[in-house]
């Protein structure tokens, strides 16, 4: 099953190409907002399964291209991000050691939504594709074993960063937590539609033009392996978010005017957009077509605008 956003926030359920809206069937789950809604749907799913598939069954919905997607999940109580968590084509000679960070809920937007870039002094722009976990239940100290028993569902994520902000050593809250940071959707699939995720592709074009393109069978710490790492140091709540990391070799910068589309295999695709009033450019090259030039540092250089060397 798919799920979904529109429109003033209603809940919906994917059919083919039409979107059935089941949003009186969650108005049952005790909610404030949208964000506790999805999130006690999630947690208590079971019981509602067979009146979304009877909603589903009998209705036809309207054209999923008719309405405005919203995030799939408004506003998670925790995102947490593994760092450094792909071989990179077997080009590491062993993995990073397992770690991870949190970014704000504030950051989250939707498909279609506009990712903006701040006036600070970013050396690059880049934004990550990656899968996201959705959790189902409460998670504390899960076992490897049971890991996969405690995830309700995937979906897209992009997880947007501001590289090589001053002072150095001083980055990842400053580099991750930029509103509008936190791209995912369109829609939050739940895990029996994915047989195995751990062997998903995932392409993230940029105007169309193929940047990143890679498998999750890359992964250094694999989902269990994840969870179980996550939940020993803080629990998970249902709709909380478990970004699995991504190969950087396909990263690649953000500039004003890009449309980016992630795919990770099953998702759907997740259609964003970019904004940089202050029109600053970078040569359009992956990091490992600049590393394969020759080029200097792990990111091409920033080319013309506000910070750029020399300006």
């Amino acid at each position: 099953m798919k799920l979904l956003h529109f429109d003033d926030f209603k809940l919906g359920v994917l059919k083919g190409d039409n979107v059935v809206d089941v949003t009186d069937i969650a108005n049952d789950v005790p909610h404030t907002g949208p964000h506790d809604r999805i999130n006690g749907l999630i947690a208590n799913f079971d019981s509602y399964r067979d009146q979304l598939e009877a909603a589903i069954a009998t209705a036809d919905g309207v054209p999923v291209s008719s309405v405005r997607i919203r995030p799939p999940l408004p506003k998670p109580g925790n995102i947490d991000c593994m760092a450094v968590n792909y071989m990179e084509d077997g080009t590491r000679d062993e993995p990073a050691p397992i770690n991870a960070f949190l970014k704000s809920p504030n950051c989250v937007i939707g498909d279609g939504d506009t990712m903006v870039l701040p006036d600070v002094p970013a050396t690059i722009f880049e934004g990550e594709a990656e899968l996201a976990l959705v959790i189902g239940k409460k998670a504390t100290n899960v076992s490897e074993a049971e890991a996969m028993d405690y995830v309700f569902g995937y979906t897209n994520f992009i997880d947007g960063s501001a590289r090589g902000l001053p002072p150095a050593g001083n980055t990842f809250y400053q580099m991750k937590s930029r509103e509008t940071f936190a791209p995912m959707g369109p829609y939050l699939v739940t895990k029996d539609e994915i047989a195995d995720p751990q062997k998903l592709q995932v392409v993230l074009k940029n105007n169309g033009d193929v940047m990143q393109n890679f498998n999750t069978d890359d992964m250094a710490h694999n989902i269990r392996k994840s969870i179980a790492w996550v939940s020993s140091i803080h629990t998970l709540e249902p709709g909380d978010v478990l970004a699995t990391g991504t190969n950087h070799r396909g990263l690649n910068p953000f500039m004003d005017g890009d449309k980016i589309e992630l795919e990770v295999e099953g998702m759907g695709v997740l259609t964003i957009h970019i904004k940089d009033d202050l029109k600053r450019t970078w040569a359009r090259v992956t990091r490992l077509q600049h590393a394969e030039k020759g080029g200097e540092g792990v990111q091409t250089p920033q080319l013309t605008g506000k910070y750029a060397p020399g300006s």
